[in-house]
């Protein structure tokens, strides 16, 4: 009797044991095809974005190419000062616009179309490291511009060429300063406009408001300080998608031997990356280095406080904004200034225009005390 239960206990066991490994047999092949369905799903989302990348890379080179036909079919076509009005973008692209930007801060442009600056020459550089924009107005007999771009141009290697471009805005309403300015540019600097190192843009006067445009307006003194940060914003936004960093300059300033090597070497030996922006000359805005991506931030800012402030001044309350804390001392945060706001020793680039852009106003204005230009030294973070 006893035999025969053990028997059943173990046949019992048996049963379970036997049903247990089916179930857990059923179990890993349910888990093993859930595991092959998710790794097909995972492989074919992979492949998706593969085509989705392909996709878009090809509408970019697309686009790149449609724009660079325009600008040398045009170039070779057309006898007017402005090659084309860029639209570089396809029917059945939607690619965005920075300049719409402007529709918010200048209510004058809401019922405006597409907004663009003009192109007198370009042809169409863009994905190198550094942009400079230098912007230019009429200045009656006194012009600093060819002696500025030739020390601009002139003082950098062929590979830095290369991995540069120069952006020049003519921001006056005078039409035959355009035509004067793009005559001189394509005689003097042929080479640099044929390989694309230097462009040309005009700002439509749309782009301002009528108040900017009135014969009183140019012999107001806070009138010439909206127009100038209006002119350098639009220039940011411009060269904002062509290169990595930007560097702002005048057109009467000449750049020391070497500036750009110093430049592009400084830059890439700082072991801190939490700087706002670099300071490659002291004097107003002139020398000052962003990085392109943060552009849009500062043209933000620019343009909500443009009637309010110079341009120099609005940079430095952008400074104090990102530094100081509700409460705190000015003093202590001034100290972390340095920290945000990289400054170069000896400047790169001196001022030597002594006829301002302001009607009927001289300035003189000099390098900090120690260094004067030409002076010889290894930049320093003070």
């Amino acid at each position: 009797m006893k035999a025969k239960n053990v028997n059943l206990l173990f046949a019992f066991v048996a049963v379970l044991l036997f049903g247990f490994s089916c179930f857990c047999i059923s179990r890993m092949n349910q888990t093993n095809n859930q595991l092959i369905n998710c790794r097909n799903h995972v492989l074919e989302f992979k492949e998706i974005m593969l085509r989705l990348k392909s996709k878009s890379e090809n509408n970019r080179q697309k686009v790149l190419r449609q724009m660079k036909h325009k600008v040398a079919h045009t170039t070779k076509s057309s006898g007017k000062v402005l090659e084309k009005k860029v639209n570089i973008r396809d029917q059945d692209e939607a690619l965005p616009n920075q300049f719409e930007v402007l529709k918010f801060f200048l209510p004058h442009l809401r019922t405006a179309g597409e907004l663009y600056p003009e192109i007198a020459t370009s042809k169409g550089r863009a994905g190198v490291s550094f942009a400079l924009g230098i912007t230019t107005i009429n200045r009656g007999n006194h012009t600093y511009l060819k002696q500025t771009l030739t020390s601009v141009l002139s003082r950098m290697t062929p590979e830095e060429e290369e991995d540069s471009v120069v952006i020049l805005s003519v921001a006056d309403t005078d039409e035959s300063y355009l035509k004067s300015v793009v005559r001189m540019v394509k005689t003097k600097f042929r080479k640099q406009v044929q390989s694309g190192v230097l462009e040309v843009i005009s700002i439509p006067t749309l782009f301002y408001p009528q108040t900017l445009l009135d014969k009183k307006a140019v012999k107001d003194s806070k009138s010439w300080h909206i127009k100038q940060v209006l002119d350098f914003c639009i220039l940011m936004l411009y060269a904002q998608p062509k290169a990595t960093y930007y560097l702002q300059l005048e057109d009467d300033i000449i750049a020391k031997k070497m500036y750009f090597t110093k430049m592009k070497d400084f830059v890439n030996n700082l072991t801190s990356k939490d700087w706002l922006y670099i300071e490659f000359s002291v004097i107003g805005f002139i020398g000052k280095l962003f990085r392109s991506k943060d552009l849009f931030d500062f043209v933000r800012f620019f343009l909500m406080f443009y009637e309010t402030k110079p341009i120099d001044i609005l940079l430095n309350d952008i400074l104090l904004l990102r530094v100081c804390t509700w409460g705190e001392p000015l003093r202590s945060c001034l100290r972390r200034k340095k920290e945000i706001r990289i400054q170069y020793r000896p400047s790169l680039f001196q001022h030597v225009g002594t006829q301002s852009s302001f009607p009927g106003r001289a300035q003189n204005l000099k390098p900090d005390k120690g260094e004067a230009f030409g002076q010889e030294g290894e930049g320093s973070i003070n």
